[in-house]
This record gives structure tokens, C-alpha cells and sequence, in this order.
């Protein structure tokens, strides 16, 4: 069994990975508390590639808006090789789960970090699909994801209550948003599980943790995924996650 000063040493080694010599800011009472639990423990896991483990890590400190967290990480990022557009698309998609003003609120932070590294605001395109293409494409990856399960519980077709709304989610989330450049299918599937585990939408873990396997990710990459969220956005959700996930991932 590995030792708590194993894992010091290793989570000083991924720590400099990651952040290099520029201090990553954590206060020096929490230093050795986050060496050893969060980079010794958990970014140093095996089953999940690093840079995913970045793109959960930005999905979820997004999603619940720890934005000075947020800016270290997305420089780190750009040096483990993501894209200014991958950055940019993790953070509009949260806005589904989390809403557009916290998207708005990080991309706004990521930006001050390109800046500062000389890296352009990816540019955008305009995007001219009508509202009936928009609905087609987000049922035909709403089956694709779900399966059977697409058309239940709130989507479920025949709601008139949740009608009044889903439809949009439909259009803009799953038609609009799954479907923009510079970010894969496999990847968004990740996105969706550790921002919904950051928020603490168990329901919407269980459902696209299911799903997530659909798009490529294997049970193992799905449980890191959750894992990974535990130091940024608390080890309670990830676990309430986890408890929902292991009565449909066994």
C-alpha cells in the first residue's frame, strides 16, 4: 500500500506538471493537504489520461464557478496541449447544466488567461441551422446517447409540463451545443458527468454515466471521472455520485 510520503512525492511531481515552478496559489497551510490527497491521490490515479482529467477538472470548476481555480487551470491546460477552442467549448457546454451566465462568467476568465499568453480568443462562426434542424439533430443524438432512455422521466414527449421548456434543451443543448467544433463527442460525454457531479445533479450523473459508454468512454474512464471532480468541487457530491452510478455501472 502506498504511504502518505509516496504520495507527497508524487503529488509533487504532478503538481510540477501541471503548474510548473509558477506556484499554483493553494494557501501553505493547505499545501501539503492538497499535494498529498488531491495531486499524490487522485490526478495521479490510473485510468483516466491526463489531459481528460483536465477537461473534467475545467467542467467542473466551471460549473460551480471557482474562477480564480479556474484561469490556473485552463493555463495548464494550453501546456498539457489542449486547444483554446477545446477550453472555450468545455465552458460553453457547462452553461447547460450550469447556465449560460456562469459559461459567459468562465470563458470571460479563460480569455484573461489567453491574453496574458498570447493566445487568440478562438473566433466564432456564424451558425445558420433553423430551429427544425436544430430539434432533428439533438433527438437523433438524444437516441444516440440514451437509447430508450431518451424519452423518459423530463423528456419524456407526452409532458406538458416539462414540455414548455424541454424542447429548447433539446434545440440549443443536444442540437446546437453537442454538435460545435473543436470538442468530440467522447469528450462532452465527459464534460456532462463531472459538471453534473460538481452541481450535484445525481439523476443527470446516473443518466449520462449510463450514456457516456455510448460515446466511447469505458466504465473505468466514467468512475475517474466523478473522481476527479472530488478535490475541486467536494468529495460528498462525487461520492453521492458514485453511489448512483454503481446501481447502473455495477
Amino acid at each position: 500500500m502506498t504511504d502518505r510520503a509516496a504520495l507527497r512525492k508524487q503529488g509533487e511531481a504532478m503538481r510540477q506538471k501541471l503548474f510548473g515552478d509558477d506556484d499554483d496559489g493553494a494557501p501553505a497551510i493547505m499545501r501539503t493537504l492538497n499535494t498529498e490527497a488531491s495531486y499524490g491521490a487522485i490526478w495521479s490515479r490510473p485510468g483516466l489520461a491526463l489531459d481528460d482529467r483536465m477537461v473534467c477538472a475545467l467542467a467542473a470548476l466551471g460549473a460551480v464557478q471557482r474562477l480564480p481555480r479556474l484561469g490556473r487551470h485552463v493555463a495548464a491546460a494550453l501546456d498539457l496541449g489542449l486547444s483554446a477552442r477545446a477550453i472555450v467549448e468545455i465552458l460553453i457546454q457547462i452553461g447547460i447544466y450550469a447556465g449560460f451566465a456562469a459559461s459567459e462568467e468562465a470563458v470571460e476568465a479563460a480569455g484573461k488567461v489567453f491574453s496574458a499568453r498570447g493566445v487568440a480568443m478562438p473566433e466564432e462562426t456564424a451558425r445558420e441551422d433553423s430551429l427544425d434542424a436544430l430539434s432533428a439533430r439533438g433527438r437523433e443524438l438524444m437516441q444516440q446517447l440514451h437509447g430508450a432512455r431518451a424519452s423518459e422521466g423530463y423528456a419524456a414527449p407526452g409532458n406538458t409540463v416539462t414540455g414548455a421548456l424541454y424542447p429548447l434543451a433539446i434545440q440549443y443543448g443536444y442540437g446546437e451545443i453537442w454538435f460545435r467544433p473543436g470538442l468530440d463527442l467522447r469528450r462532452r460525454a465527459l464534460v456532462a458527468v463531472a459538471a453534473f457531479t460538481a452541481l450535484k445533479l445525481d439523476g443527470q450523473v446516473k443518466k449520462f454515466g449510463q450514456s457516456a459508454l455510448n460515446m466511447g468512454l469505458s466504465r473505468t474512464e466514467v468512475i475517474e471521472a466523478v473522481i476527479q471532480t472530488a478535490p475541486l468541487s467536494g468529495f460528498a457530491p462525487a461520492l453521492n455520485a458514485l453511489g448512483g452510478l454503481s446501481e447502473v455501472l455495477g
